[in-house]
């Protein structure tokens, strides 16, 4: 097992961030989804524990067949998808005793995540006292504005080197903005990967920890860059616009939406704690070093910048 800490710095607060993180992994996961493959929401619902209190489950489907890379998709079956289980008790995630992750044809394969989010620039030491820990382990600071992502997800608009909020008037982020930039938060991510395949579990947990680093850069900078679409929202009014857009999501890859509730306060459906997920964003379609380098594949367009929810419904009848 390959246990890493991230530490990713925001230009925000916790509670604003809370909105901002809620809207940006709706937002996004619908516009990576199309028929047959993204997204499904299984559950969504409140839950109570009881050591951090009320809280919200939830249980996702990632369908991943078509945007695996193509050197993953000469090993796995036509039909494959990642089972998502979290428990967000914000500002704290905490993973539960089982995997947070599973693929649906890999039993040997998990990934485990707890996050902890405070309004500092990441100078939190020791944060996980964590007894599944043993000796220490690598801590990685990520930065939103100026650490490479993979070219083809880069966006221009959503570049904090260039972005400037008209509604908080924050960004551009110039270099060692985390140093003087007020307000601040992050995000501290634990993630242990593993894969007990004797011969492959070193470079593949490796690999996925690249995999994993890239996903959270994408998503942190989008939350940034999409500040002024969800600034504003309160809870109830994010939750709405999380409901209805995980409906059509799942309308869009041509599933039948289950009854989602996501009201903040209900009885306990469960006894365990998880993180929060991160957005999905597809693989890389490079492959590690043992393996063959991939045949390219042109990929689908990017979905509109802003998403409504009348056009969400409108795009997904019409699909």
């Amino acid at each position: 097992m390959l246990v890493k800490e991230y530490r990713i710095c925001m230009p925000l607060t916790t509670e604003e961030y809370r909105v901002g993180q809620l809207y940006t992994i709706s937002k996004h996961s619908h516009q990576e989804s199309e028929k047959g493959e993204g997204v499904e929401v299984v559950k969504n619902e409140p839950h109570e524990d009881p050591v951090h209190g009320p809280g919200q489950f939830t249980e996702k489907r990632v369908h991943l067949s078509s945007k695996l890379p193509s050197w993953a998709r000469a090993v796995t079956p036509r039909i494959f998808y990642i089972t998502e289980k979290a428990w967000n008790y914000y500002p704290y995630t905490i993973t539960a005793d089982s995997c947070s992750l599973q693929c649906s044809f890999l039993p040997k394969f998990s990934i485990y995540i707890e996050t902890k989010y405070e309004d500092n620039c990441g100078d939190s030491e020791n944060i996980f006292h964590s007894d599944k820990i043993l000796g220490d382990h690598e801590v990685s600071f990520l930065d939103i504005a100026f650490d490479e992502i993979p070219e083809r997800y880069y966006r221009s608009l959503e570049d904090p080197r260039f972005f400037s909020s008209a509604k908080t008037g924050r960004g551009p982020l110039r270099e060692g903005w985390r140093q003087h930039t007020k307000p601040i938060m992050c995000s501290y991510k634990l993630v242990s990967v593993k894969f007990e395949v004797w011969g492959l579990q070193t470079r593949v947990e490796q690999f996925v920890h690249k995999v994993i680093r890239d996903i959270l850069l994408i998503g942190h900078r989008q939350a940034f860059a999409w500040v002024d679409e969800w600034c504003g929202m309160t809870m109830e009014e994010v939750r709405r616009y999380e409901q209805e857009t995980q409906e059509a999501t799942n309308e869009l890859i041509g599933l039948v939406a289950p009854a989602i509730s996501v009201s903040e306060v209900g009885q306990p459906t469960a006894t365990h704690s998880a993180p929060a997920s991160a957005p999905s964003t597809p693989l890389s379609d490079d492959a590690p070093e043992f393996l063959a380098p991939p045949k390219t594949r042109p990929r689908k367009k990017s979905a509109p910048e802003t998403l409504t929810l009348p056009a969400l419904r409108e795009r997904a009848g019409a699909e």
